[in-house]
Parts: structure tokens; sequence; C-alpha cells
């Protein structure tokens, strides 16, 4: 049997990680497979929250068939390394769509990278990542659309946002468009940015503490991302679970 290499910051899905940590559990275990058949429509979601000091790695392979749909959710809080990774191809006419937080603080490493092939015409994409970074923590979202020459009428977007409670914590973010079809509509955007001080002073006037105050811009910031949750009991323990992450944090 051979062994797995250690991947190399030469690569660049492994640039940012903390490859010491994930040389504490190589190799990772084989992806999980997702395959969603013609015309359905699938629900799927994770909350990485593994416990301090731990590394974990969560790979996922994504088949969405003709006409079918996959909704996934995911929350990025736990670990000393914290990577989800997602590999998706496209039928025809078919949906992707993930929504997912960073929350991370003292040393974390938390990652999401994903490859999303439109590989048939018709089809539609969206990723909404959105990230708060306090401490010394590194939270990473590196993603690509990859438009395959017959899938003429891709519909793709890519929305990435960041927030850094401390100077001396990192976001990195890396949208990328690959694109051979020439009637295509992809857009990506990323920003990286620190809380709002007109709001922050605002709510002081107003009788609120610092605490609360921040805690309150921050649930708003990454609160869109569950909207859609349609399962209220795991829409209330996703909120949950932030929350708690971002009291401890501010």
């Amino acid at each position: 049997m051979t062994t797995l290499a250690l991947p190399t910051r030469r690569e660049e899905a492994w640039r940012y990680s903390d490859l010491d940590a994930v040389a504490t559990i190589w190799p990772t275990p084989a992806p999980a497979r997702i395959d969603v058949a013609e015309g359905e429509r699938a629900h799927h979601h994770l909350m990485q929250d593994a416990a301090d000091g731990a590394a974990t790695v969560h790979d996922y392979v994504i088949d969405i068939a003709d006409g079918a749909r996959c909704d996934f959710h995911l929350l990025n809080i736990g670990g000393k390394l914290g990577r989800v990774t997602f590999a998706v191809t496209l039928g025809k006419g078919s949906h992707f769509e993930l929504s997912g937080a960073i929350i991370g603080g003292g040393d974390q490493v938390l990652e999401i990278i994903t490859s999303v092939t439109h590989a048939q015409p018709d089809a539609t994409s969206g990723q909404t990542i959105r990230s708060i970074l306090g401490g010394h923590a590194t939270g990473s979202y590196l993603g690509s659309i990859n438009v395959a020459r017959d899938a003429q009428r891709t519909d793709a977007f890519q929305s990435v946002k960041a927030m850094l409670l401390d100077r001396t914590a990192t976001a990195n973010a890396k949208p990328e468009l690959e694109i051979y079809a020439d009637d295509v509509k992809c857009a990506h955007g990323a920003t990286v940015g620190e809380l709002d001080r007109q709001a922050l002073y605002y709510m002081a006037s107003r009788g609120m503490d610092p605490t609360t105050a921040k805690t309150l811009l921050l649930k708003a910031f990454v609160a869109g991302v569950f909207d859609d949750l349609t399962d209220e009991a795991l829409k209330g323990r996703f909120e949950t679970a932030a929350l708690a992450k971002l009291e401890a944090l501010v």
C-alpha cells in the first residue's frame, strides 16, 4: 500500500493551512459522497465543533444530477484545525447552494475549500461565506467555479465577507472563476473589515454596554447564513452554537 504524501504549501489548496496539525491525523478519511438523483432536492449540514486542540478534516464529493438541487449549511467553529472541502459537479439545470460561517479565535485555523464544476448547461450555484476572527485565528475560503465549454447559461456567484475583531487575526479569501463557455453569468466578491465604530458609538449612546453591542452586530453579520434553514430545531442549534462562540470571542 502506498502512503499518501503529506500536502505542502506549494499546493494552492493547502497554502494557509496548519500542516503540523494535519500531520497528526494524516492520512485523512476518504471523502463522504453525496449523490442527488435527477429531479430530487437534498438538504445537508455540518456543525464542525471539534474539541480544543483537535484537528479535523471533512471532505465531500457531491454529484447533482439533471434538474436536482442540493443545499448545504456549514458552521465551522471547532478545533485547532477545522477544514471542510467540497468537490461539486452539477448536471443540466441543477443547483448547488452553500451557506457557511467561520467563527474562530485563539490560534485556530478554520478553512472552507470549494471546487464547483458546472459540467452541463443551465445549472446555477451560490456560495455565501461569512467569517468572524479574533485573537491569532486564521480563517480561509478558497473557492473555484469551473464552467465547462458546453455549460452555456450557467449562473453562479460567490459572496465572501470577513470580520476581524483583532489586527492579529487573518482572513484569506480567494474566489476564482475558470470559464470556458461564452453565455454565462458569474460573479464573485470578497471583503475584509472591522466592526463599524459609528454603530458601536450609537449603541453605546443608547446605554448598551460594549460587549452586548459587539455581539449584536456580529450576530447580525452571520445570521443570514442560516435564515433559509427550514428545520427550526436545527436552525436553533446552529444559531445557539454560533452565538456561544461569538460571546467567547468578545
